[in-house]
């Protein structure tokens, strides 16, 4: 139980619990939850990320683990769609089975687990996760309702391309990748951040940590499941096991092995993203579901995620 795995698992345990306890108690009503997602995402979040890649070279990354990473993607991607059909509620389960929780669970789980030299990993990931994932979830969305909606009347659909730039567009300018992309333009000018910006910006990182495992527990707690408990158990299934099993077993066919793979593997164990159900929502379909998927693949997370590390740490990083 004093292993350095453990004790970096129970704080990410321990802050979840305390939202969940929070939400339960009414001490933070459901109306403030989104409230407390901008603060996260809008200042904590680019305070992390900026400072964080301002020290990193780009000749110093590895994009080799984060081409797997993909590649799994599109393994479970596409064996969900050939299983559920090409359609809109094929294209929301099998964007619920691999878009990861990069942010709220992987950065202080990561950073907990392997320092530094993780988070930086990580970033490689994140800073273009949400632009190619979504990318190309928007044009499967696009193309199955473009195929579903087919000789119906209605109104006209806007044109493909002008769709995928809109999404490559929101990918980047978003408070994500931006400050990833601004603090490594930043870096390769060799320049230090001043001392009065650089402590500003690590007091804000250091609370990200805390304050988005608090709202993961404070979001589970007003989360209702009910009758979606199965279909959001199967998701949970792949999302949590199947998922990062495919990226290990890619991994280990290449002959790879070392941190930045073991962060990829745990990158692909974490639950359903929340950018899930805002496409289900646009969309149309699925929504409970895919809200039941975030919510069961959190909890079930929580068991698997401490299985993946251990084994990751003993065996893939050495």
């Amino acid at each position: 139980m004093n292993s350095p795995v453990f004790t970096s698992l129970i704080p990410v345990i321990l802050f979840i619990a305390i939202g969940f306890y929070v939400g339960r108690r009414g001490w933070i009503r459901a109306a403030s939850v989104k409230d407390l997602a901008n603060l996260v995402f809008m200042v904590l979040t680019p305070a992390l990320l900026f400072r964080t890649m301002s020290t990193v070279h780009i000749q110093d990354l590895n994009f080799g683990p984060v081409g797997i990473y993909f590649v799994a993607f599109g393994i479970v991607y596409a064996a969900t769609l050939a299983l559920q059909g090409f359609n809109t509620l094929g294209a929301a389960r099998a964007l619920a089975n691999t878009f990861s929780n990069t942010l709220m669970i992987g950065v202080p789980l990561v950073g907990l687990v392997f320092g530094d030299a993780g988070l930086v990993t990580l970033f490689t990931l994140i800073s273009v996760h949400s632009l190619i994932l979504l990318t190309a979830a928007t044009v499967v969305f696009e193309l199955a309702a473009a195929r579903e909606h087919a000789g119906q009347a209605g109104g006209t659909q806007q044109p493909m391309w002008r769709t995928v730039l809109q999404a490559m567009r929101n990918g980047i300018v978003h408070p994500v990748p931006l400050p990833i992309i601004a603090g490594l333009l930043f870096a390769q000018t060799g320049l230090v951040v001043p001392q009065v910006v650089d402590k500003p910006l690590l007091l804000l990182g250091q609370a990200l940590g805390p304050i988005a495992l608090l709202l993961v527990g404070v979001t589970l707690a007003f989360t209702k499941v009910g009758h979606q408990f199965k279909a959001a158990m199967r998701i949970a299934l792949v999302k949590c096991v199947v998922h990062p099993v495919v990226l290990a077993a890619l991994g280990w066919a290449l002959g790879l092995s070392g941190l930045p793979l073991a962060v990829m593997i745990v990158a692909a164990s974490l639950p359903v993203g929340a950018n899930v159900f805002l496409f289900s929502q646009r969309y149309r379909v699925a929504e409970e579901e895919v809200t039941a998927s975030v919510a069961v693949s959190t909890a079930l997370g929580l068991v698997t995620m401490p299985v993946v590390i251990v084994v990751v740490t003993r065996w893939v990083v050495g």
